[in-house]
């Protein structure tokens, strides 16, 4: 049985090393850049505030929030994104915390994406500070890297953010190139040299290795891409299944994926962090009240329904239970809010303070909502049309649900900068829906 076992799993390596040869052998002539805004959010501020240049900046919301962004400044102190504001101020207490501008983060992405799309033939725009370029096939009539460096000079001058880029002949190496290279600098990893360029860095600079996958392989000895690459791709995929082959084919600067220029949206969803633990449930339905209101406005707005309906919460001891349902293809709010509010009953048992709740909406697709005939009236839907339709005039907050009123939605995941607000004016008066009335301070020639 051990003898058969042995020969499984060699030809198991086998079929890998062979698939390995293949890949690279159709891919070593790829030259893939990525390109990273550096501290994006902090070089955008610096940019609207000099007096922040050379001073440790935070980018986060309050007490209870967490870093979304900060400067190298306070790098050296230990802080990272998505660490708590207490502790980042704990451990570099003369940092600069600032809330972020949102809007102006997805400004300045879009100049980027801008000069990108005017001047590459193929590019993937990965979040609102990454992104992909194939620059294939250049190398014949101009070269890559002279290009790429070009590039990046021209944003550089255009918006005044610092920007870094890594080349090599797959989207892993060139990210981990990106990654090294920083802060506003560039190089290239020849084609051949993969391995060589990855081997004596941590595992941690691989995609896909997060604290636990980390902490695992650090108990087994596993401290370097160089060990990854001398163990067999069968003992990884026993500790961690696929995750484990992807990571050894990474580690080994293997990554056929190709630059796509479009990614289908799969879902939108929010959440809210508390200044203070709360058990306060009438607050928090009027939360997911507001928070639903909104997703379905972006719904609307963007031409989507959803059939997957999801509440997430997080007690105060960070346990955290999230509750889904299948519900028919829609996008109006009191069909999706009456599925929130049942999700939040059942999912809030404990009686527990609660730190965090939060909606998801997945499983979308694109159409039009379809008329319930048993629920939806002529009123509903012109009701829907008319809110909207102001809305998209004079801002996303501007009329609401009564419920929903002290709670402001962000225009955008400041992680990602996906789920951008399909509303870019706001103005300081606020519509009120309450028992389907409407308030309006628009001016009186309004149609609605």
């Amino acid at each position: 049985m051990i003898f058969l076992k042995r020969v499984r799993y060699n030809r198991l390596y086998c079929n890998h090393y062979i698939d390995c040869i293949i890949s690279m052998a159709q891919l070593s002539d790829r030259q893939i850049v990525h390109m990273d805004l550096d501290c994006f959010f902090v070089s955008v501020s610096r940019l609207l505030h000099p007096e922040l240049n050379n001073k440790p900046v935070i980018v986060g919301g309050g007490e209870r929030g967490v870093v979304a962004a900060c400067s190298y400044e306070t790098r050296r102190y230990g802080v990272h994104s998505a660490m708590p504001i207490r502790q980042a101020k704990r451990l570099c207490p003369e940092a600069v915390i600032i809330r972020g501008d949102y809007d102006a983060y997805s400004s300045h992405s879009d100049m980027v994406n801008e000069i990108i799309s005017e001047k590459v033939p193929l590019y993937e725009r990965s979040s609102i500070d990454e992104f992909y370029i194939d620059f294939t096939g250049m190398d014949r009539f101009f070269g890559s890297y002279k290009f790429a460096t070009e590039l990046r000079q021209c944003i550089i001058r255009e918006t005044g953010l610092p920007i870094s880029f890594g080349m090599s002949a797959n989207k892993t190496v060139s990210k981990v190139a990106t990654d090294e290279v920083k802060p506003n600098n560039q190089m290239k990893v020849d084609s051949g040299e993969e391995k060589f360029f990855l081997a004596p860095l941590s595992v941690r600079k691989i995609p896909m290795v997060g604290e636990k996958t980390y902490t695992l392989l650090r108990s087994m000895g596993v401290e370097k891409v160089k060990t990854v690459q001398e163990m067999p791709v069968e003992l990884m995929e026993n500790v961690l299944g696929e995750n484990g082959v992807s990571i050894w084919k990474k580690s080994n600067g293997i990554d056929p994926s190709p630059v796509e220029p479009y990614h289908e949206q799969k879902s939108m969803s929010t959440e809210e962090t508390f200044e203070q633990d709360t058990i306060d449930v009438q607050r928090m339905k009027h939360i997911l009240i507001a928070m639903t209101e909104k997703l379905c406005f972006r719904l609307r707005s963007e031409r989507k329904l959803t059939a997957c309906v999801a509440v997430k919460i997080r007690y105060s001891n960070f346990d955290t239970h999230t509750m889904q349902c299948r519900i028919p293809y829609t996008s109006c709010d009191h069909t999706l809010i009456k599925y929130v509010k049942e999700l939040f009953e059942k999912l809030f048992h404990r009686r527990l303070l609660i730190r965090l709740i939060g909606v998801k909406f997945s499983h979308l697709i694109g159409g039009g909502h379809q008329i319930n005939l048993f629920e939806d009236s002529e009123e509903i839907i012109n009701l829907y049309q008319a809110m909207d339709k102001m809305r998209l005039r004079y801002g996303e907050d501007k009329i609401q649900r009564a419920a929903a009123l002290s709670f402001s939605l962000r225009g955008f995941n400041p992680f990602n900068g996906l789920s951008k607000s399909p509303v870019g004016k706001q103005t300081r008066d606020t519509l009120l829906l309450a028992d389907g009335d409407v308030k309006t301070s628009a001016p009186d020639n309004t149609e609605i």
